[in-house]
């Protein structure tokens, strides 16, 4: 999680065209009371207090440094309305009804057991609540992720978590707690630096290529470095480092 904190900028920035589109389907209001999964630094959830000026926020992540630097982050922007907790959203007991509003930002992907996480997620939800998340289509339709898995030389895996809710069957399946699932697609590019030395070291700190590098002796690892650095520079645009990406905003409803 350290590389999670020290790339925090770049994790911040990488999606703008999916978190308009996501905070638009959320539409907190004022005084709503807000839920976000997988919260990660914080930045949809201090989106989401800045909009809800008179309700309150509750970030939940599994990694206590990530929540930590939310809070420092949050605090630094007076946002004392925004809580944060480390916590298993899968299990955790929140209160019943308690919130209006749940989004969350790439979180409910990861999930161990899907249909008893949104069970969960839903009897958080006041009857009537709002649900909207960010989740990734398939691999195959994601630039970001094959162009790397072919810079490393790897088959990435497109049943692996990244992907469990890519199919639109899936999540409906999936989310037979809640009504009015319905699925709206962002086809946008993914920020990965202003430059391509950032979005290198952003991408080699990520757990797949970290895992592939450190199985290489010296010259197959400066071999795969030069082939990173080499489509980081490909990708160079005037606004950054960019990459092709294809997601769902996921809304529904709690009946």
């Amino acid at each position: 999680m350290e590389h999670r904190i020290a790339f925090a900028d770049v994790f911040d920035r990488e999606a703008p065209e999916h978190d308009e589109v996501l905070h638009a389907a959320a539409a907190v209001a004022a005084h709503d009371r807000v839920l976000d999964i997988g919260c990660g630094t914080g930045v949809s959830t201090r989106r989401a207090a800045r909009a809800a000026t008179s309700g309150r926020v509750l970030g939940v992540d599994v990694s206590a440094p990530l929540v930590q630097h939310a809070r420092r982050l949050a605090a630094e922007e007076g946002l004392t309305h925004a809580e944060f907790v480390v916590a298993d959203a899968q299990a955790h007991p929140f209160p019943a009804a308690g919130f209006d509003v749940l989004i969350s930002r790439f979180g409910v992907m990861f999930f161990a057991d899907p249909p008893a996480a949104f069970a969960n997620l839903a009897r958080a939800l006041r009857p009537g609540g709002q649900l909207a998340v960010l989740v990734w289509q398939r691999q195959a339709d994601n630039e970001w992720s094959g162009a790397v898995d072919a810079a490393l030389g790897i088959h990435g895996d497109p049943a692996t978590q990244p992907w469990s809710l890519a199919d639109p069957d899936v999540v409906r399946a999936t989310l037979a707690d809640f009504a009015d699932v319905e699925l709206v697609e962002v086809h946008a590019p993914m920020f990965w630096g202003d430059d391509p030395e950032t979005a290198f070291g952003f991408v080699t700190g990520l757990s797949v290529p970290q895992a592939v590098l450190s199985g290489l002796d010296a010259g197959g690892r400066a071999s795969v470095e030069q082939r990173l650095r080499d489509l980081m520079a490909d990708h160079l645009t005037a606004a950054g480092v960019l990459f092709d990406s294809r997601a769902w905003v996921v809304t529904a409803r709690r009946p």
